[in-house]
C-alpha cells in the first residue's frame, strides 16, 4: 500500500495568560501534526512532541526535507522497515530532539493507517490490551509569577481533588525552599494519604540540590521524582537514585532504543517515561518497553501534546504489562494535562472525559479517534503538502 501524500500542519495558539515551568515561560501551545495518505485512500495521523519552548516548525521542516524522500512511494504497512530507513538516513544529524520527534509523528501515522487497514486498534497490532481503561493523573501546577505562589498552587490541588483526580504531579524547580513550602502546603490542605503525589523539577537542579529536595520530601511517599537532573547526566541520575528512597523517573528527553539502552545500563531510573511523540513512535517504544521489562524498570509514558498524542499514549498504555507482578501490582497511569491549551481536545471529534476516576482506552481502528479538520484549519499557522 504505497504512500502517495504527506501533509504537515503546524498549529498553534497564543496563551492569554503565559505560564512557566522551571526552564522558561510558555507563551503559546503548539503542535506539529502529520497526515499520511495511501493509494487506497486510507489516512493516518501522527503528532511530534513539541516541547514547551520548542518551535513546532523544526519538526515540520525535518519531515518535509529529510523524511518525506525516504517514505514517499513506500509501503505504509511496513512501519518498522520505514523507521529503520528514516533513522539510518538521519543518524548523522538526528538521533535526538526534533528530528526524532519528526520520525515519531510519521511512525504514529503509519500505525494509525495499519490499524485502519486491519480494522483493529493499534493496541491489538502491538500484541493486545492488558487493560481497557486507565487512571489519569493531573499534570499542572505551573507558575503564573514564579516563586511565592504556594497559596494558588494549593487551591489548584483542591480543585483537582474535587474533579476526581486521585493522583497529581506538581511542577517544582523554583528553588528548594520554595518547592518544599509548596509541597507541605498541598499535603496539609489535601489531608488525604490516598491521593498520590509526584514531583517534576524539569531538570532544574544539579545533583546536590536534587538530593536535598528529595531528602526534604522523604516522608511524602511520592509515587516518583521526575527529571531531578539533566538528561545527559546519567551518573547524576544514578547518584540521586542511590541517595534517595523514592522512585526516580525520567526519559521524556531520551530517544530511541539506543538512548534508552544507555539509560538502563546506567541504572539511572526506576520509572522510564518515553514520550511516543519524540522517542520514535510506536515502533521505537515497543523496543524500549522490552528493554525496560528485562531491566526491571517500570514504564509510564510521558505525554504533553494534543488529543492525537494522548490517543497514541492511550493505545500504548493498554499494551504495557505490569513490571513487578503481584496481586496488587502498580499499573501505569495516564498523564492528563490540565494546563491551558486552546485546542487540545477540540482536535478530535469525540473528546474523552474522566469517568469514575478512569479514562477509557479507545477501541476503534488505529488510534481510535477522528481528527476535526475545522480545528486544524482554525489554528493552522503553516501547512505543506508532498505528493508522489
Amino acid at each position: 500500500m504505497k504512500i502517495t501524500r504527506v501533509e504537515t500542519f503546524v498549529v498553534k495558539a497564543p496563551l492569554d495568560v503565559p505560564f512557566a515551568f522551571s526552564q522558561g515561560w510558555v507563551h503559546q501551545r503548539a503542535a506539529t501534526l502529520v497526515r499520511i495518505t495511501t493509494e487506497s485512500g486510507l489516512q493516518g495521523w501522527g503528532e511530534a512532541f513539541t516541547q514547551g519552548l520548542e518551535p513546532p516548525e523544526i519538526a515540520a521542516a525535518a519531515i518535509g526535507n529529510a523524511l518525506v524522500p525516504v517514505i514517499m512511494g513506500q509501503d505504509a504497512l511496513s512501519p518498522a522497515v520505514l523507521w529503520t530507513a528514516m533513522y539510518n538516513r538521519t543518524r548523522d544529524f538526528g538521533r535526538k530532539g526534533s528530528v526524532m520527534s519528526a520520525i515519531s509523528a510519521i511512525d504514529i501515522a503509519l500505525w494509525d493507517i495499519a490499524g485502519k487497514h486491519y480494522q483493529a486498534p493499534v493496541s491489538a497490532l502491538l500484541g493486545g490490551a492488558y487493560r481497557t481503561s486507565v487512571q489519569p493523573y493531573a499534570t499542572g501546577f505551573y507558575r503564573l509569577k514564579g516563586q511565592g505562589e504556594t497559596a494558588r498552587l494549593t487551591e489548584e490541588a483542591l480543585r483537582h481533588r474535587e474533579s476526581g483526580f486521585r493522583a497529581m504531579k506538581i511542577k517544582l524547580g523554583f528553588g528548594v525552599r520554595d518547592d518544599l513550602q509548596v509541597m507541605h502546603s498541598i499535603r496539609e490542605a489535601l489531608n488525604d494519604p490516598e491521593i498520590e503525589l509526584m514531583i517534576d523539577t524539569n531538570h532544574a537542579y544539579g545533583r546536590s540540590d536534587a538530593i536535598r529536595l528529595g531528602r526534604g520530601l522523604s516522608d511524602f511517599a511520592l509515587r516518583w521524582y521526575e527529571e531531578p537532573v539533566v538528561a545527559e547526566d546519567l551518573q547524576g541520575y544514578a547518584a540521586v537514585r542511590t541517595a534517595l528512597d523514592m522512585p526516580i523517573a525520567g526519559g521524556e528527553n531520551e530517544h530511541s532504543l539506543y538512548g534508552y539502552n544507555a539509560l538502563f545500563r546506567a541504572d539511572a531510573v526506576d520509572i522510564a517515561q518515553p514520550d511516543i511523540g519524540s522517542c520514535g513512535g510506536f515502533t521505537a517504544v515497543r523496543d524500549v518497553l522490552t528493554m525496560a521489562q528485562a531491566n526491571g524498570v517500570m514504564l509510564n509514558p510521558h505525554v504533553w501534546g494534543t488529543a492525537i498524542a494522548q490517543a497514541a499514549s492511550l493505545q500504548f498504555i493498554a499494551t504495557i504489562p505490569v513490571t513487578h507482578h503481584s496481586l496488587n501490582a502498580a499499573e501505569p497511569i495516564l498523564e492528563y494535562d490540565v494546563s491551558s491549551h486552546p485546542f487540545r481536545q477540540d482536535l478530535i471529534a469525540e473528546p474523552w472525559q474522566m469517568e469514575n476516576g478512569r479514562v477509557a482506552i479507545p477501541d476503534k481502528p488505529g488510534l481510535g479517534v477522528e481528527v476535526n479538520m475545522e480545528t486544524v484549519e482554525r489554528y493552522q499557522a503553516q501547512q505543506q503538502t508532498f505528493t508522489l
